[in-house]
């Protein structure tokens, strides 16, 4: 009975650190391989790089409704397993799957008929935004195994099992990344496909790990039963699911929303700092996804406690989160600030992309420890079922300090833009104290009041 109940009895440090370690390591690959794209794709030339982070945002808008989704169905099939109520987190699991399916034909259209009309509204040079097009046309057309995966990944977390979401995140990593230098630059035999390439690794990796996780949901998934035999909606469950889940992909959609916008203030004055911002992305994935990772084991403890009426493991959860985001965060920053210009020449830079880049990935790196904490936070409001405040704070920094704040530095000069990064992170995190305290008198401290009567 313990084993099949450690998310409320087991230490919560251990258990975080247990169920985060397969996850963070898993989402480490996962930035390398992103990370290693951009680098092949770069030696390209920069117009390649530069198109490769104009199609960005479209991705980011992808994993954005995958994840989100998601992370609704995390929040709320935990929560259902903590309350004992087996068949409606089998109900929600089976929503998973065909949520998933249905956000893959959104962006199957797009794939379809929209790359051209997107790349030709930000890029300048005809050659960048052919290979824009050539790039989002695959990932598009060919995203129904990303979705899928997604959604299997969370179900299983959702139960508390870590290791094959990253058995299953490892397999399209190592996949993209054996895939992407053949392919880019045609090795053993395979034609030359430039940045096509790298859009059919990426692909590639993605369908293995969706046929995979297939497997595994079928096999080795005792704690939920997919059902989708005689499926219809219910409204209940779609409701509980994007009550986390809306806000989630709205949040994360607004990061596309925000970069996209940088991009256009960008190009206006080169290639080089919409390249330099695409190299920022990438890099700085190294610090978020291991966060990212340690909120796969917080979202479920949280989640799964608030469902018991278990106040202090809540209180446990997010305390150990925050302080191992932090720490996480700060050696990410020492990094950017020691190292800039040996991370900045893996991208291949040309001597202007390398004067604005050196500078600006030491500003940006000041954004990371108070992200951390507003990351952990966030987290704990989408465990409890409170995905709307995640979702005011990220507007609040990406779409009211963030770009607006960009776009009047880009008036004075280059050199400030990047400085609305460290500026709108500070803000929110102030912000998002001020509602941790609202929230937790209003949710959390009744359970602590019912447990001490």
């Amino acid at each position: 009975m313990q084993e099949q109940n450690k998310m409320a009895v087991m230490p919560v440090p251990k258990l975080i650190i247990s169920m985060a370690l397969p996850s963070m390591f898993s989402m480490l690959v996962q930035a390398l391989y992103n990370i290693v794209d951009s680098i092949f794709v770069a030696q390209l030339g920069e117009s390649a790089l530069t198109a490769v982070t104009l199609a960005f945002p479209i991705q980011m808008l992808q994993m954005s409704v995958a994840v989100g989704t998601g992370v609704g169905l995390n929040s709320l099939i935990s929560r259902r397993l903590g309350e004992g109520n087996r068949e409606a987190a089998d109900r929600a699991a089976s929503h998973g799957i065909v949520l998933a399916v249905c956000s893959y034909l959104i962006f199957l259209m797009f794939g379809l008929f929209f790359p051209t009309a997107f790349m030709n509204a930000f890029a300048e040079n005809a050659t960048t935004a052919a290979w824009g097009v050539d790039y989002l046309s695959v990932v598009c057309i060919f995203s129904f195994g990303v979705f899928v995966q997604v959604a299997i990944e969370k179900i299983l977390q959702a139960t508390g099992n870590m290791v094959w979401p990253m058995v299953i995140m490892l397999t399209g990593a190592v996949t993209n990344l054996i895939l992407d230098p053949i392919m880019i630059f045609g090795l053993f035999g395979c034609p030359v496909l430039g940045v096509k390439g790298a859009a059919i690794a990426t692909v590639a990796g993605q369908i293995l790990a969706f046929f995979i996780s297939l497997w595994v949901l079928a096999t080795k998934c005792r704690d939920v039963t997919v059902t989708l035999r005689g499926f219809r909606f219910r409204a209940r469950t779609l409701r509980d699911i994007y009550t986390v889940g809306l806000p989630s992909i709205v949040m994360q959609s607004i990061g596309s929303v925000m970069q996209m916008g940088l991009n256009a203030i960008l190009i206006s004055f080169s290639e080089a700092a919409v390249s330099v911002l695409g190299a920022y992305f990438k890099l700085q994935s190294f610090a978020f996804m291991p966060v990212f990772g340690m909120t796969h084991g917080v979202m479920p403890v949280v989640g799964f406690n608030y469902g018991a009426g278990n106040p202090s493991r809540i209180k446990q959860a997010v305390k150990t989160g925050c302080i191992g985001a932090f720490i996480i965060m700060a050696v990410a920053t020492a990094i950017f600030m020691a190292g800039s210009p040996v991370l900045l020449s893996f991208f291949n830079p040309s001597e202007a992309m390398r004067q604005i880049g050196i500078p600006a990935l030491r500003i940006m790196a000041l954004c990371f420890m108070p992200a951390a904490v507003g990351i952990m936070l966030s987290t704990f409001y989408q465990g409890i079922g409170l995905g709307v405040n995640s979702l005011v704070l990220s507007m609040m920094r990406q779409l009211i300090i963030i770009l607006p704040l960009a776009w009047v530095f880009s008036k004075i000069t280059l050199g400030l833009v990047w400085w609305a990064f460290p500026i709108a992170e500070a803000v929110a995190l102030l912000f998002n104290v001020i509602l941790l305290k609202w929230v937790w008198s209003k949710r959390i401290s009744p359970l602590e009041h019912r447990q001490e009567a």
